[in-house]
């Protein structure tokens, strides 16, 4: 197996996520350099990462002795269109972060790169993390027959959306959004620098919204912030169908209309009590059927690292002229929606989405 070798623009705190992997599993993943603009932050990240090449133009990270197969976009929000659009002009193709761009003025300017030709995907990686792989695996198996609602409280803004839309299978059909923020007080938990060092009651805010899409499916989006690092704050999903329900701990459905089957949705890991395959995910099983397998087992990733891995074999495959996986016309509608949503919380009045271009 060759590895897949990428160069990253950025290096900040989602960077060091492909930075990671590609430490973890070198015979499959190569950062052939980082562009980093700001030369005082050099010094301080070759420090981190020791051997990783560092450049200070698109350019000379282009021009590293081992080409990139593509570039990877990790920058913050308001620099990711410029970026995406100065390696489209030079032919590159591009995995970018999440959102692609931060207004729905950056989206339309983007769209126009899809109409010339340019080979650009997005790293949106909650739908390849183990469990939510898992989910949707059951959702669109047919044992719940053509899911009609999905409740989904896992992640913010887009990544909400986005599973939001893969689970009822929703594309690009005009919504009705109603939004409403709840605050309440809720004890401090860890964040990206870890845990608390004290006790601290804060206000949490909590996002609810009711997306009430034309083809009669029913979303409903429910988040707080706290959720992605909170010990106390869970994560739960719901999907209906007229056959049966998927919910966080496996699934109930009618083979036929007299016969209810339930069977848990579990979990299988190596690495535990006397087990010696080595410490990584291996899948997860509904019933007696594998209905996820960890594609980059045995790299010993957490999960949404396992996720992010997956993203940089598909762009690999993408690159190869393979399928698309998340590319700019769905990011950009898992956006546009997500801005309609905050619209709507901020206003106190249902909004209804247009047809934009990339649709």
């Amino acid at each position: 197996m060759r590895p897949i070798s990428f160069a990253i623009i950025g290096g900040g705190w989602r960077a060091e996520f492909f930075l990671r992997i590609a430490r973890a599993l070198p015979e499959r993943f190569r950062v052939t350099g980082v562009l980093i603009r700001n030369r005082e932050k050099h010094a301080d990240f070759q420090h981190r990462w020791d051997g990783v090449a560092v450049a200070d133009s698109l350019d000379g990270l282009l021009a590293a002795p081992q080409t990139p197969r593509f570039v990877i976009v990790s920058v913050p929000w308001t620099a990711s269109p410029g970026c995406i659009l100065a390696c489209a002009e030079r032919g590159v193709p591009v995995l970018c972060e999440t959102p692609p761009a931060p207004d729905l003025a950056g989206l339309l300017r983007l769209h126009k790169l899809t109409e010339q030709g340019a080979r650009v995907q997005v790293a949106e990686q909650y739908a390849l993390q183990p469990l939510h792989a898992a989910w949707l695996a059951i959702a669109g198996s047919g044992r719940l027959g053509e899911p009609a609602q999905a409740q989904v409280s896992v992640a913010h803004g887009y990544h909400g959306i986005h599973l939001m839309r893969r689970f009822l299978g929703v594309d690009f059909e005009p919504v009705t959004i109603d939004a409403r923020p709840f605050r309440a007080p809720l004890v401090q938990g860890p964040d990206r620098h870890g845990p608390p060092e004290k006790e601290i009651i804060a206000q949490d805010e909590q996002l609810l919204a009711r997306f009430d899409f034309d083809n009669g499916k029913l979303g409903i989006f429910d988040f707080t912030g706290a959720q992605y690092f909170s010990w106390i704050r869970a994560n739960r999903v719901l999907v209906r169908g007229e056959r049966g329900e998927l919910d966080g701990g496996g699934a109930r459905w009618l083979h036929d209309f007299r016969t209810p089957i339930s069977a848990p949705l579990v979990r299988h890991d190596a690495g535990h009590g006397t087990n010696l395959e080595g410490f990584h995910h291996k899948g997860y099983t509904l019933g007696a059927e594998w209905v996820y397998k960890n594609p980059v087992a045995p790299g010993r990733l957490a999960d949404d690292e396992i996720a992010i891995a997956d993203c940089i074999q598909k762009m690999d495959s993408y690159v190869d002229g393979g399928p698309s996986h998340v590319d700019l016309r769905q990011a950009s509608q898992d956006q546009y929606l997500s801005l309609l949503m905050g619209q709507s919380a901020r206003t106190g009045k249902p909004v209804t989405s247009e047809r934009q271009p990339w649709m």
